[in-house]
């Protein structure tokens, strides 16, 4: 059987491109300890030691998830002509909150349920829902091609509800929040 050294331990996170505190985090423990391990100053438990190397097995695996891996590829999406009250039955038939907005095959524009009822606040509900989706729709979600990366996507769904994957112009998925929250399952 061999074991890990202080150096191999080491060799790996950084071959993993894992900063001491991201290791630390993904493994429960404290940044000073995998320190010290690298060190050789201590010689951690095996219970540690699995952590660790859970965390590396986990790293190796994000390492090669792209935007194709997890991205749902029964995309939901609406005509900019549509009234809005079609999104919103849309929305609630399946339990979404965005819909990409699609001319096409090509995204265009985007509604959300919060998009809807900050229109509400200004507008009554009835004017709102007979307005054409094109009136009210936001930005498009970011767009990225199926080999993109998920740190990539992942940045991307820190400030926006969803990003479509485009493969030769059309829509080929969307990965949302939840999409990514599966890897969590590993």
């Amino acid at each position: 059987m061999h074991l890990p050294t202080p150096e191999s331990i080491r060799q790996k996170r950084n071959e993993l491109g894992l900063t001491q505190s991201e290791l630390a985090k993904r493994a429960g423990v404290s940044q000073p300890l995998i320190a010290r391990i690298e060190a050789g100053d201590v010689d951690p438990r095996l219970s540690t030691l699995r952590r660790i190397f859970d965390a590396f097995d986990k790293s190796e695996i994000e390492r090669h998830v792209m935007a194709r891996n997890l991205m749902n590829t029964n995309v939901i999406s609406i005509s900019a002509e549509e009234p809005v009250d079609a999104a919103v039955r849309i929305m609630e038939e399946n339990d979404i909150s965005q819909i990409p907005v699609v001319e096409n095959g090509v995204p265009i524009g985007s509604i959300s349920e919060e998009t809807v009822v900050r229109s509400m606040a200004e507008k009554k509900a009835l004017e709102v829902s007979k307005m054409k989706i094109r009136d009210l729709m936001g930005d498009t979600f970011p767009v990225v091609s199926p080999g993109t990366h998920i740190k990539l996507v992942s940045h991307l769904l820190e400030t926006t509800p969803a990003v479509i994957v485009l493969e030769r112009g059309q829509i080929a998925g969307v990965v949302t929040k939840h999409d990514l929250m599966k890897l969590l399952r590993g």
